[in-house]
């Protein structure tokens, strides 16, 4: 597959990852100098509210926050509950390991951003909407900030228009920076000033039952940020964009030789993206494994790295492309410590009210360490196998299961390596196995 010049759409280049620090974002002048907030204009004096939803059911746009669910559906599930005041929610928590790309969205363009969810918000008819973003990224909230009162200013947002008495508001509200807390209905919870706790669905979907009892879309930032290239150019813009199922920004990190963010079109194979854009391996050899979606997902062994970067080619593997974090391992990683990594990760990030997880992830991890360190036992990784079989789908939200998935899926893939830590007590990796 050829990779289109034309792919930077959300972002101007890609970059490395230790220079996303250095990225500054492009002011209102120069937003505007590139076309911006036209396609608010058109969809407010034009289209209408139905025609940007049109607009963006015909681009076949989904959700880049994980689940990658169509978003005109979830627009339109927001739309059917009759009521007349719903609310739109942007979703920048970002706290899964190995993810930049709404940092980066953030840091570069904010304006993308503003104009994005000014129309999501008009499409649903929501005066008010508010932009949640990790309360860690202080410089980025900052610029965020500065173009929320450039663009009011400049009368994009607030200003009376027809349906919208007071036109529409945006507020930014911090996220605690816990991984749970990215969780939509934790995103609720912490915007009406309680803790970072999932609620139970159903009854509490957010587009019947929201912010404030009332219908609230939810949607991850660099969703929202497509909607301004989409409105503007029209539904096909993807395909006059020679890339039909749009864009997604990947951070690539691992053990590549350029960790990075990397926009590239959807369907791209994974071996492009790792060698071509990533350098390859750092350490030489070969792809050990990789989470093609995050650690929430499946992992995958090195054999698979041809597969598109695709909902469905990534599903029909066993995995999914989640937010789009791709995670390298090279042969000279240990997979026990990798699960136990991620395990442990999960285990900490527990909100703690649902005793399956709380307990559950903690027994896990116990297990892990234990295989890891050298002091594992027959029955040990069956033992694991029953707690994760036992525990997974049990949570009101999937943390729970997430962290079962990136366990379980290592075992599938590497379960030679844990049979090799019990029978010698230690790593294989000491004798120089990969």
């Amino acid at each position: 597959m050829e990779v289109s010049n034309s792919r930077h759409v959300l972002t101007d280049k890609d970059i490395l990852l230790y220079e996303l620090p250095t990225v500054f974002p492009l002011d209102y002048k120069g937003y505007i100098q590139r076309g911006g907030y036209q396609a608010l204009t058109r969809a407010v004096n034009d289209l209408k509210p139905s025609g940007v939803l049109e607009a963006v059911l015909r681009s076949g746009l989904f959700g880049r926050g994980g689940a990658g669910f169509p978003t005109a559906k979830k627009w339109q599930m927001v739309l059917s509950q009759p009521d007349d005041t719903r609310y739109l929610c942007c979703n920048g928590a970002e706290d899964e390991p190995g993810t930049f790309k709404d940092r980066y969205l953030l840091r570069s363009n904010p304006h993308q951003l503003i104009e994005g969810a000014a129309m999501a918000a008009f499409a649903i008819g929501a005066q008010e909407g508010y932009l949640y973003i990790n309360g860690t990224f202080d410089e980025e909230i900052s610029f965020l900030n500065k173009a929320i009162d450039d663009a009011r200013e400049h009368g994009h947002l607030e200003r009376p228009f027809q349906g919208f008495q007071n036109g529409i508001t945006l507020k930014i509200v911090k996220s605690p920076g816990t991984y749970v807390a990215g969780e939509e209905t934790a995103l609720l919870e912490v915007i009406e000033g309680r803790e970072a706790k999932p609620k139970q669905k159903p009854p509490y979907y957010p587009a019947v039952h929201g912010l404030f009892g009332k219908p609230t879309l939810v949607n991850n930032l660099e969703t929202i940020c497509n909607i301004p290239h989409i409105v503007r150019a029209g539904g096909d813009f993807h395909k006059k964009m020679d890339h039909p199922f749009g864009t997604m920004i990947f951070s690539l990190t691992g053990d590549v030789r350029r960790k990075g963010l990397y926009e590239l079109p959807l369907g791209t194979p994974i071996r492009v993206l790792i060698e071509e854009y990533g350098g390859g391996i750092i350490k030489g050899g070969k792809v050990k494994g990789f989470f093609p979606g995050g650690p929430s997902n499946a992992i995958l062994p090195g054999d698979k790295i041809d597969l598109p970067l695709d909902l469905s080619a990534l599903k029909a593997a066993g995995s999914s492309l989640g937010t789009g974090s791709i995670i390298v391992m090279s042969e000279e990683n240990c997979m026990v410590q990798t699960a136990l990594l991620y395990a442990d990760f999960f285990a900490k990030e527990s909100c703690g009210q649902c005793p399956p997880c709380h307990l559950g992830l903690a027994n896990v991890s116990d297990i892990l360490r234990k295989i890891e360190s050298g002091k594992g036992q027959d029955g040990d990784i069956h033992q694991i196998e029953q707690l994760c079989e036992m525990i997974k789908g049990r949570g009101y939200c999937y943390l729970l299961t997430g962290g079962v998935i990136a366990v379980e899926s290592i075992l599938l893939h590497f379960r030679k390596e844990f049979e090799t830590h019990i029978e010698e007590s230690k790593c294989r990796m000491d004798k120089g196995i990969a």
